[in-house]
């Protein structure tokens, strides 16, 4: 590490992939429920544990993007962090309301609202946790340099912060919530959040191709202005059967249509990168998830979000395991690769030792992305009979499920794998490593 307080980002990596670890647990128990429709359906209804897996899944992607900034802030800026204390102290904020909000869950405590469950109280604690990590670190910034990296990283975390707000209105009129809804979900996944993942692919591939800054960084201004361009209206293809005006199922078509072409960016700049720049970093486990991060996006974000983003298509598609498909594939592609691809880079700094444990690293990267994409092929499937049959046909939803339990089974399996894979990982990063030997040493003799 080149600047002590990049510690900082350890406590944030550790929590973050607690959390991972249970969110998979729940996302299991939901894929069981599908599978046998009464597993636990007593313990924990299935929306309990639906909202329990989509929740810890945002917020342990907030605490990795935490952990990223803090481990990059130093460097780019050229500073240490303005306040240790302070942020370890948000994250024990965000921590305790993230937990209450789950325990909440489990007792029937929340708001309804897809993704914004969290009681009030507990979003008024992740509101003020996130305000004070936005303070530390754009005084860590402000007070040292600016970079592309840093300057666009904090801009996708303020616009982050400023559309969070919308979580506290809640107008009584649905169409109206759904509005004002979507400003959240979608802008946040489809929006600011491109320019956070845009600015660590950015830095991961400064520090691993060796490539100049100048080049890296132009690069990234033109992915965030298109990312901002086609996502913001993008927005659109969630307002075609939500009792909005007709004029925004040709918005949203043509928008929707546009998201393609950062992602696509990210992709031409990730590999052009990597070829333009030394091939050489001792750091290959964290370069395979840089590449296959962006690759992985553009397919699960750009090409399944378009397969049923046109209007007259999502007529049909919207709300069946189609939505489903797309929606792992791009979380997992877009951001949690992009995470664990920060965190395997970081780790060895923020330990002292040396690249370790790549292989199983590799392992886990080649048995969980492989098991996402089987797990968005049989999505897909599932989602074509049940849209031929629900929406074409017009059969009964329940009737239709019976015919969908094959697709379940697949489905669940490479959850297995998925939660196999995560465990590989966690150890991985985490687990007891050998230092390399100082190129200074003494060889041992054949007694020693």
């Amino acid at each position: 590490m080149k600047y002590e307080t990049q510690k900082v980002a350890l406590p944030f990596f550790m929590v973050a992939m607690a959390l991972f670890a249970l969110q998979i647990v729940f996302g299991l128990a939901a894929a069981a429920a599908y599978v046998w429709p009464h597993f636990m359906s007593e313990a924990m209804p299935f929306n309990i544990t639906r909202t329990s897996h989509t929740n810890l899944l945002i917020v342990w992607l907030l605490i990795g993007f935490m952990g990223c900034t803090y481990y990059l802030m130093p460097e780019e800026a050229e500073n240490e962090i303005y306040s240790p204390n302070l942020a370890y102290f948000q994250l024990a904020l965000f921590a305790i309301a993230g937990a209450g909000a789950l325990i909440s869950y489990q007792f029937g405590i929340h708001e309804g609202r897809h993704y914004l469950e969290q009681p009030l109280w507990a979003k008024l604690v992740i509101t003020v946790s996130f305000l004070l990590f936005l303070f530390n670190t754009s005084l860590t910034m402000l007070k040292g340099r600016r970079t592309a990296i840093n300057m666009v990283l904090m801009l996708g975390l303020w616009l982050a912060a400023v559309f969070w707000l919308f979580a506290f209105y809640n107008p009584d009129n649905l169409a109206l919530d759904k509005l004002w809804w979507w400003w959240i979900v979608h802008i946040w996944v489809e929006g600011v959040w491109e320019l956070i993942m845009a600015s660590l692919l950015g830095y991961l591939l400064i520090k691993m191709t060796g490539v100049d800054r100048e080049v890296i960084e132009k690069w990234l201004y033109v992915i965030v202005g298109l990312a901002l361009f086609s996502g913001l209206l993008g927005t659109g293809h969630h307002y075609y059967w939500i009792g909005t005006p007709a004029y925004w199922q040709p918005i949203g078509s043509i928008f929707s249509t546009l998201e393609v072409i950062p992602f696509f960016a990210m992709v031409v700049f990730a590999f052009y990168m990597f070829w333009k720049g030394s091939r050489n970093h001792p750091n290959k486990a964290a370069m395979l998830w840089t590449l296959g991060s962006a690759a992985v996006a553009f397919f699960g974000a750009g090409v399944w979000g378009f397969m049923h983003t046109l209007s007259w298509i999502n007529y049909y598609t919207h709300g069946t395991q189609v939505t489903a498909a797309h929606g792992h594939l791009a979380f997992y592609g877009a951001y949690v690769m992009l995470v664990l691809g920060v965190i395997t880079y970081a780790m060895p700094q923020l330990r002292r030792v040396q690249p370790y444990n790549q292989v199983l690293n590799m392992w886990a990267f080649w048995i969980m992305t492989s098991a996402m994409w089987f797990m968005t092929f049989t999505l897909t499937f599932a989602g074509v009979v049940q849209t031929h049959l629900q929406r074409v046909l017009g059969m009964n939803f329940m009737q239709i499920q019976e015919q969908l339990d094959l697709f379940y089974i697949m489905r669940f399996g490479t959850g297995i794998f998925v939660g196999i894979a995560a465990l590989m990982f966690i150890y991985a990063v985490f687990a007891p490593a050998r230092e390399q030997v100082p190129a200074t040493s003494r060889p041992l003799t054949a007694n020693e």
